[in-house]
């Protein structure tokens, strides 16, 4: 049989339409991620992984036995997610290998001239958030069954569903992983090693009105579109996404819907810092609380569920993962760099129920957009991190 290089699976992985869907009550949310799962599972299988196989819920696991005399080493789990995001558009991918030369991929930085990059017809995203870090994964399993030189504590995979909606955790079988630490490979550039995320929550606001015709509406109209839009304008108009970097959170206005009757809004409020995260969801708080006390009580409803949490309050107890991984970064000759997370990934949740499980770079750009991207060499480099992470060589 012909060995696909890391490349060769992900140009294939990336074909499958695993777009996960927030408003669905299934699991996982869209019958496409089980598509993927099952043909994972076979890749698994394919390149050694025996045991590989999907449960009821669609998460994939497989595991690889450690080498001789390495039983006692640490058991390791690799974590990445199928679903990609459903703020674009996620099917009929059309990936395609171009030479960079500064003009024709968008929102790519210029020290990536005159290298290979994997991008897309610019109509769909590309999938490298997280296909980039399945690919890797699935290599660094064949190269394992391939050299028997490679020496390894025990390895767990798992390949979750719908991460891109909060949910890849949800129903991750803790006692089938059965690891000691863990890495989500989940990441952006080459390099990069995430132990902090965003503390993150979701806001809902309604705002329920009293319509009347508007030629006779003086002192009887409550316009919900009107009071709506004065929530927002009370926002901090330099705390959004467009304004912030680093480690500065933000409030997100992501939908807005309504009419004079009834409005409502979805936002999400993000902090790296755990006080500050309250601070922000108390101004929310005591922002609708303004409104009704202006408009009339009711007039405004909040509903603020928390998301996660930032994981460094975990990891920061577990250092010496972190810094295996910045060794295996330089072992192949990447200067690692630590770096907080913009968002959020499985590992942090996984982190807060007993798994410490930092996030490491795919290689991968410009996720949730037309213009993500990722460069051809940056896939076998992340293989050989991987290699250099699981590899005992005492």
């Amino acid at each position: 049989m012909i060995k696909m290089t890391v490349t060769e699976r992900f140009l294939k992985y990336v074909t499958f339409e695993t777009t996960s869907d927030e408003s669905s009550d299934s699991v996982p949310s869209t019958a496409t991620q089980l598509v993927l799962a099952d043909y994972l599972v076979e890749e698994l299988r394919g390149a050694g992984v025996t045991d590989a196989m999907r449960d009821e819920m669609g998460y994939v696991y497989g595991h690889i036995p450690a080498s001789d005399g390495c039983e006692n080493c640490p058991k390791i789990g690799l974590v990445s997610h199928m679903d990609t995001s459903p703020d674009v558009s996620g099917a009929n991918v059309k990936p395609q290998i171009i030479k960079f030369d500064g003009t024709n991929a968008p929102m790519v930085g210029d020290e990536y001239i005159g290298r290979e990059l994997i991008v897309t017809d610019h109509t769909t995203l590309l999938g490298a958030d997280d296909k980039a870090g399945v690919a890797e994964i699935v290599a660094l399993c064949a190269e394992i069954n391939a050299n028997k030189n490679i020496r390894h504590g025990a390895l767990s995979i798992c390949f979750t569903p719908d991460e891109e909606i909060g949910c890849g955790a949800d129903h991750f079988d803790f006692a089938r992983f059965n690891a000691d630490f863990a890495y989500t490979v989940d990441g952006g550039e080459v390099g990069g090693i995430e132990c902090e995320n965003f503390n993150a929550a979701a806001a809902d606001i309604t705002v329920h009105g009293v319509n009347t015709h508007p030629g006779t509406a003086k002192n009887k109209m409550k316009n919900a579109a009107l009071y709506l839009a004065e929530f927002v304008n009370m926002l901090p108009a330099w705390e959004t996404p467009a304004h912030t970097e680093g480690r500065e959170g933000f409030y997100h206005v992501a939908h807005i819907a309504g009419n004079e009757t009834e409005a409502s809004a979805h936002m999400i409020i993000r902090d790296h810092d755990k006080n500050n995260f309250e601070r922000r969801k108390e101004f929310v708080a005591d922002t609708v609380g303004f409104l009704n006390e202006k408009y009339g009580s009711g007039t405004f409803e909040l509903n603020i569920k928390d998301s996660y949490y930032n994981m460094l309050e975990i990891i920061e107890k577990h250092m010496d993962i972190v810094e295996r991984a910045e060794k295996a970064m330089r072992d192949a000759g990447v200067e690692p760099e630590i770096v907080p997370i913009r968002g959020g990934t499985d590992g942090a949740r996984l982190s807060f129920e007993g798994l410490p499980c930092p996030n490491l770079s795919t290689g991968g750009m410009n996720f949730h957009s037309i213009y993500e991207a990722i460069p051809v060499d940056a896939l076998p480099k992340m293989v050989e991190v991987l290699i250099n992470i699981v590899s005992v060589t005492d």
